[in-house]
């Protein structure tokens, strides 16, 4: 048997187990044995303290203080319980039954054993030893707390002591006078009872003592709070031998269960009085006096015989024993499913925990880094995901390349005060190369796949290097151009100018491709520190308290700013390359410049020999028919029908020229044979800037990206391992540290300090 058990979030702090003599409390050899067994299980499963887990089922005893708690305690464990004393503590987490002195085997020695273990219960900081031995009295005086969460768990065994677990719990107190007590000790007690009874498995025996009334006991009133219908409650009076006289009919009503209805109903118990203790009496005498107090007082005595069975202590016992092993047998399955649920849940919750603290530290972290470093290259190599590195960079490499081509310089063959009248046509020879790129909004009907060569228009940089911003170059005249050609010539002969007037539009442009290429850097900055950062945590977060993340965290971002810095270098060095035009590929260059200068000499023929333009559009508008055609030959030319005819305008202008032994040429190349424009000088110019641009700002497109690539993205986890391994070695840097101290340390030596 086990009158106390430990608070569902408190350790035990002391325990006495007691050999019991046999014919006392519960030695009724008449109880069941499957009742004793599913008892002694629930008792074993107490001892475990998974209480703190499952509701067990418990019987907890709850009153006021002087209720008459202790005495019916004692009338069913047959041992006599120390007075006036409870036992608070911080809560473990995992309760444990620690032993509190040998084992006893005289039931005399209980109490005062009892008493120590509480006086040890509430003084926690000081040994155990020092209360089995030393004087009660006056380790009583210097307790260090007044009440405890912590329990004396007494055990009783016997070959015929039938097993019952309660739990003794503190009196409610009314008040705390002057020197006995905190004032928070009442909300202490009451919140320890509430701890208890508000569990569905817990079954309250709620003692009532008769000398005081009943609305002023405060213990029904948490009973009927946490238990409204009295299923759980079980009622016991005491002291009904101080009920004042003519006030017996009220407390006979409980028996009846006409007053406070409980389901289990209310019982009376008659223990020993104070002039009682004192004499010794023992357990069988108490028994006896009890059954002739109510076979011969009344208004007990007087009670039809059905109510007799809510009278005595051994009834109570029964009572007890019965609700409790029913209790057992309902919650048992219930218990075991909640337990594997229990068990379920906890095994995920350690699943979800972070690892336990490395036994190998050295080897772990050194795991923890080689890990790191193939993940950091997989990424800078390239892994089939969305949300990989590369592909996090590419939108940025897109909007690098839109925004430098966007630099080209707005050439209009045309002078300023002309140009207003005037649109420039597409140009459709770079419909096939400059292709709208991934990154650029395919929706912007502004923006044309090819590049637009239009009256002023000011040039914007969009996408991730800012909000837009209008660059400083906008249209260039052509009478700009050659007034520019002009000024510059020196001892140039007529006619010639000198190579430093194209170099002036080309510096130009390429001072403009400075702003795009840092953002471009600062922008794949970001993108690096970010997975850098998500990798770090996937692999280091879990490692200790944190110390090893934010360290590498900081190696790693310390590594990225030098390879921004040396990044940020390279840029520079192979924009501070383009400063003089050079490139290897003659055959574009002539090839574009050829185009571009027929294209500024098409547009600007439009613009000021119209009618030269309209007969050539004309003419190619009737060569693309199905019913004409047109054929040029040193001997005859057909034109329009099956039948010959004379051609005229641009027609009879090819023909002469296909006579004279000049084939392949195209309507547009009739404007080379018209009198020298004397803007000449100022479009080929304009050509040539253009179509080196064509081929320089390809070239830098892709120059940038590699540099960074090569700086940035793989200069990250270039030589990472060694790094990392330098950065989290202290060694190296004490080392350091001592030999600068040292030094110092010789220097004032030296000196005579």
């Amino acid at each position: 048997m086990d009158p106390t058990l430990p608070d569902p979030i408190a350790p035990l702090e002391g325990q006495a187990e007691l050999k019991a003599q046999s014919g006392v409390g519960l030695s009724d050899a008449q109880l069941s044995q499957s009742r004793r067994q599913t008892l002694d299980l629930v008792n074993r499963l107490h001892s475990t303290g998974v209480q703190v887990d499952i509701d067990l089922p418990q019987i907890v005893v709850v009153g006021q203080q002087s209720s008459g708690k202790s005495s019916l305690i004692e009338s069913v464990s047959g041992i006599t319980l120390p007075r006036a004393a409870d036992s608070k503590g911080q809560p473990l987490g995992q309760a444990r039954n620690e032993l509190f002195g040998p084992i006893i085997y005289n039931k005399a020695e209980v109490e005062d054993r009892v008493r120590r273990a509480q006086r040890a219960i509430l003084s926690p900081s000081k040994p155990r030893r020092q209360f089995l031995d030393g004087d009660i009295d006056e380790l009583s005086e210097k307790s260090e707390l007044s009440f405890s969460r912590n329990v004396v768990s007494l055990s009783i065994s016997g070959p015929e002591v039938a097993d019952l677990s309660f739990c003794d719990l503190p009196g409610l107190i009314a008040s705390v006078g002057t020197g006995n007590g905190a004032s928070t000790d009442i909300g202490l007690v009451e919140g320890l009872i509430k701890s208890y009874i508000t569990k569905p498995s817990c079954i309250i025996l709620l003692t009532v003592a008769c000398e005081t009334d009943f609305e002023n006991q405060g213990a029904y009133r948490l009973a009927k709070l946490h238990d409204p219908d009295g299923k759980r409650t079980i009622g016991v009076l005491t002291k009904p031998d101080r009920i004042p006289t003519g006030e017996e009919k009220g407390w006979i009503d409980f028996i009846r269960n006409e007053r406070e209805p409980l389901e289990n109903n209310w019982y009376c118990v008659k223990q020993p009085s104070s002039s009682d203790l004192k004499q010794n009496i023992t357990w069988h005498d108490a028994r006896q006096r009890e059954e002739e107090y109510f076979a011969g007082t009344s208004p007990w005595s007087e009670l039809d015989s059905i109510f007799h069975k809510y009278l005595r202590t051994r009834n109570l016992v029964d009572r007890l024993s019965s609700v409790l092993s029913d209790l057992i047998a309902k919650r048992l399955p219930e218990i075991q499913e909640e337990l594997e649920r229990s068990i379920t849940e906890t095994r995920q919750n350690l699943k979800d925990l972070a690892p336990a603290p490395s036994t190998d530290p050295f080897n772990d972290i050194a795991k923890l880094i080689h890990d790191f470093t193939v993940d950091l290259r997989q990424q800078v190599i390239g892994v089939p995901d969305e949300d990989g590195l590369l592909q996090a960079i590419r939108p940025a490499q897109q909007q690098l390349r839109t925004a430098i081509r966007r630099t080209a310089p707005e050439f209009v063959p045309l002078s300023r005060e002309s140009a207003p009248s005037f649109t420039l046509p597409r140009v459709k020879f770079l419909d096939n190369e400059e292709e709208l790129v991934a990154g650029e909004d395919a929706d912007d009907e502004s923006e044309d796949d090819s590049e637009d060569e239009g009256v002023p228009q000011a040039g914007y940089l969009l996408g991730p290097f800012g909000p837009p911003t209008p660059q400083q170059s906008s249209a260039i005249y052509v009478d700009e151009v050659y007034d520019r050609a002009h000024e510059a010539r020196t001892r140039e002969l007529p006619g010639f100018y000198p190579f430093v007037v194209q170099q002036s539009f080309i510096t130009e442009i390429v001072d403009k491709w400075h702003a795009p290429a840092l953002a471009y850097l600062q922008t794949v900055q970001r993108v690096m520190s970010k997975k850098t950062k998500e990798i770090v945590n996937k692999h280091f977060e879990g490692f200790g308290q944190g110390v090893l993340e934010q360290r590498v965290k900081t190696i790693i971002h310390s590594h990225l700013n030098k390879c921004f810095e040396r990044a940020e270098d390279r840029i520079e060095w192979l924009l501070d390359l383009e400063d003089i035009p050079f490139t290897l590929n003659h055959h574009y260059l002539s090839d574009y410049k050829e185009k571009f200068l027929a294209y500024y000499k098409a547009a600007r023929e439009e613009a000021t020999r119209n009618n030269i333009a309209t007969q050539i559009k004309a003419f190619e508008q009737r060569s693309i028919e199905p019913s004409s055609a047109f054929v040029a030959s040193p001997t005859k030319a057909r034109y329009g029908s099956s039948q010959a005819a004379e051609p005229t305008g641009v027609a009879k202008v090819l023909t002469g020229l296909a006579e004279m032994g000049i084939t392949g040429m195209k309507p547009e190349d009739v404007y080379k044979i018209l009198p020298l424009d004397t803007m000449a000088p100022a479009i080929n110019i304009m050509a040539d800037v253009r179509a080196y641009f064509q081929v320089a700002y390809k070239r830098v497109a892709d120059n940038i990206p590699l540099a960074v690539d090569h700086e940035l993205v793989r200069g990250i986890e270039r030589d990472v391992l060694k790094i990392l391994n330098t950065g989290l070695d202290k060694r190296q840097d004490l080392k350091n540290k001592l030999d600068r101290l040292q030094t110092a340390n010789e220097e004032l030596l030296g000196i005579g300090v």
